[in-house]
């Protein structure tokens, strides 16, 4: 490798870059990818131009260049997230089956799966399928939607998923009977995945099911009289309910999640009871006007949902409550990175998971300010 080239042209592109001569850079750093293909601070600069250029083309084609350098497991499931983020369905359905092959992948371990075989999305009349959940909260939330076309298809469905999601999911159309992971199961004769049904149903952007509300609040609500105590002196106000930080544990959550002080320009909004739907890790106010709804929503989804019925709107990082409050239609607006989740796609300030939602995007990697800053605006623009 010539390092004194390579440090070169990177300086060239840098002096570019800060010049805004962003096709020049961009060409600068090709030429520079030609000569040095496995070089990571080409690939990242490269990047950060095409990012600013908005060339959404390009940018998947220098992440899907870079990817094919390093071939690996890991490399096929970074390949199905990446043509996800820009779209590409229902390609990226079938690469990201390779979850069950790659390493650090959050799924059910292998003592979790039955006997029984896959269903491939034929009839089913007359038969038992079970609906497994797989990875998070927010996923299951999100993807149990497809449930009232596996219910088209055949007999029965069941869906197996975690306790604090039970009575929520349990309200969704087409779902037959839930199982508390962890519980004995009924008898069935095929089981899916939860996330392998868009691949089943050969999902693209234009046929993704969106009918919201999916979900509803269910009947039982533990804390139904703390949360309607709370609520009741702000009857007739404006409430937005507020997430700023997601779980800890969450690989991405340094990324994803916003530094309690950057979310104190929103304190300027007139008429505004703010409610903080955060639970756990992110206890730390932003400011002090915020009524805390933590300590009776922390055990059930069932109370988050309720509560969230009583939201005018919702302003959230990418979380479970974004996912919840997308199925239940509330309108949300939700505060995403610059390379998010593949589900929120690339360069659109809508979903078309959840039609309820607007997404802010950061247009720089860290850039939190100017996204709330962004919200501010608007918000006040709109009275």
């Amino acid at each position: 490798m010539n390092t004194d080239k390579l440090n070169a042209q990177i300086d060239l592109a840098n002096r570019q870059l800060d010049g805004n001569s962003l096709d020049q850079a961009a060409e600068t750093l090709r030429r520079a990818a030609c000569e040095h293909p496995f070089e990571f601070k080409v690939h990242s600069l490269l990047r950060l131009v095409l990012l600013r250029q908005g060339d959404w083309p390009g940018l998947y084609a220098e992440f899907e260049r870079f990817l094919d350098r390093h071939p690996s497991a890991q490399t096929d499931w970074e390949k199905s997230c990446l043509s996800l983020l820009f779209g590409r369905m229902p390609q990226g359905w079938d690469q990201y089956e390779s979850r069950w092959r790659t390493p650090g992948i959050e799924l059910r371990s292998e003592e979790h799966i039955s006997p029984q075989p896959q269903w491939r999305g034929d009839s089913f009349v007359g038969k038992t399928l079970l609906l497994r959940w797989e990875q998070g909260l927010g996923d299951a939330i999100m993807f149990v939607r497809y449930a009232p076309m596996v219910k088209a298809l055949g007999g029965q469905v069941l869906l197996e998923v975690v306790a604090p999601l039970v009575d929520v999911l349990a309200t969704c159309p087409g779902i037959d009977g839930i199982i508390k992971d962890g519980d004995p199961l009924p008898p069935f004769d095929l089981q899916t995945p939860l996330l392998s049904l868009p691949r089943i149903f050969r999902t693209d952007l234009d046929s993704i099911p969106a009918d919201i509300p999916y979900l509803a609040v269910p009947n039982r609500v533990p804390h139904r009289e703390s949360i309607d105590k709370i609520m009741a002196p702000t009857e007739g106000l404006l409430r937005i309910g507020l997430v700023w930080s997601g779980g800890a544990k969450h690989v991405r959550d340094s990324e994803r999640s916003i530094p309690p002080v950057v979310m104190q320009p929103l304190e300027a909004l007139p008429g505004v009871v703010w409610h903080s739907f955060q639970t756990g890790h992110g206890k730390e106010m932003p400011f002090p006007r915020i009524v805390p709804m933590g300590p009776v929503i922390g055990g059930s989804f069932s109370d988050t949902a309720y509560a969230l019925s009583k939201m005018d709107l919702v302003i959230t990082v990418d979380t479970s409550v974004a996912h919840l409050a997308g199925a239940l239609g509330i309108p949300t607006l939700l505060l995403v990175t610059t390379f998010p989740d593949w589900r929120w796609l690339m360069g659109r300030d809508d979903s078309p998971w959840y039609p309820t939602m607007r997404i802010y995007r950061q247009p720089m990697p860290g850039d939190w300010a100017s996204v709330i800053a962004q919200v501010v605006s608007d918000l006040s623009s709109c009275g």
